[in-house]
């Protein structure tokens, strides 16, 4: 099968960064599906793992892509919710192969049915962003335990970005919270008023302010998607009193001791780690992809593709990365398609 991979973590910009290569198809085994790979979406941990993280099990390469959608090509005899033939969406797991090859194993517990209403390269553009966003919101900030009968505010720093974009669409649909993104070009804060944002602020400027401008209850939940230290401040003078803080980038540091006087708490999500450690509910993030599959085909969650690139290749992925690195992509960027042999 054709892939693409690296032998060596390093630059987007050395000649081997991304290599197109021939490797066996995988036999599928247990809880296993094994899916043919129509379409693949590129995201910020495809670069970070390509940059510094080697090859792993003694392997000679590493394929990237936590993003796919295909079709089922068979399945392990412990499988259960899926068949050959089945269309599916699904982010993977960090630790296994990523999507980024003709044919990838995943376990059935973290896959949903594609949406019926979206094509291939469509689909691909969701399930990263929406497991990280939906358990962002429901997991860690636990949204519905919200206090008071009033409608709380929720400030989603990054919103054009992909986990906003969807974070912005699931409180929207999901919750009565008032929703706040930030966003700092007139095209991505048009974007993000389009998804559902009540109201938008520039994160470029202090934002303090800004929410204090717009006549609202202090935010009682801050979900940072990017650049956490730059506003670490700023979300300490604006969050409420006894709000919830959550994040999703890698700062070099994080100095929180500003939240102690209010007594926020912090939360940090990742959306592999259900994967990575077995955790007695892995199964959930399977679950969670149906409800969003099932969202999405009554209208009330639209993809956030805003660029397709084809065929799936190494010079195309290599094109994407850069993109990705370059912090200015709205929306998700997907590739679909192999060449014909």
């Amino acid at each position: 099968m054709r892939a693409i991979a690296y032998h060596d973590p390093g630059s987007i910009d050395r000649s081997d960064a991304l290599l197109d290569v021939d490797l066996t198809c995988p036999a599928v085994t247990g809880r296993d599906l094994l899916v043919a790979v129509q379409a693949v979406s590129v995201n910020p941990v495809d670069t970070k793992v390509r940059a510094g993280a080697p090859p792993f099990d003694g392997r000679a390469e590493r394929i990237l892509g936590w993003d796919a959608a295909g079709i089922v090509e068979a399945v392990g005899p412990d499988v259960t919710r899926f068949k050959a033939g089945d269309r599916v969406f699904y982010a993977g797991n960090i630790a296994r192969d990523g999507s980024n090859a003709q044919y990838q194993l995943v376990d059935e517990r973290i896959v949903g049915h594609a949406p019926s209403k979206l094509s291939a390269a469509q689909a691909a553009a969701l399930p990263l962003k929406a497991l990280t966003a939906w358990e962002t919101l429901f997991d860690r900030l636990r949204v519905q335990d919200k206090a008071g009968t009033e409608p709380a505010a929720i400030l989603i720093i990054g919103g054009a970005g992909g986990v906003g974009s969807v974070a912005i669409q699931i409180a929207r649909a999901c919750t009565d919270l008032t929703i706040i993104a930030t966003a700092s070009r007139p095209e991505t804060q048009d974007w993000v008023r389009s998804l559902g944002a009540h109201h938008v602020i520039d994160h470029s400027q202090p934002m303090a302010a800004q929410i204090a401008a717009l006549g609202l209850d202090a935010p009682a939940f801050v979900f940072s998607t990017t650049h956490t230290d730059r506003h670490l401040a700023d979300i300490a003078d604006l969050i409420a009193p006894q709000g919830r803080f959550a994040l999703i980038d890698d700062p070099a540091s994080l100095d929180i001791i500003a939240f102690k006087r209010k007594a926020v708490s912090v939360h940090w999500e990742l959306m592999f780690t259900r994967s990575l450690f077995e955790t007695p509910d892995v199964a959930e993030q399977g679950q969670l992809l149906e409800a969003v599959s099932a969202l999405v085909d009554q209208g009330a969650i639209r993809t956030t593709l805003t660029q397709t690139m084809s065929p799936i290749n190494a010079a195309n992925l290599i094109a994407a990365h850069r993109q990705i690195e370059s912090a200015t992509t709205r929306g998700k960027i997907v590739l679909e398609g192999w060449d014909h042999d």
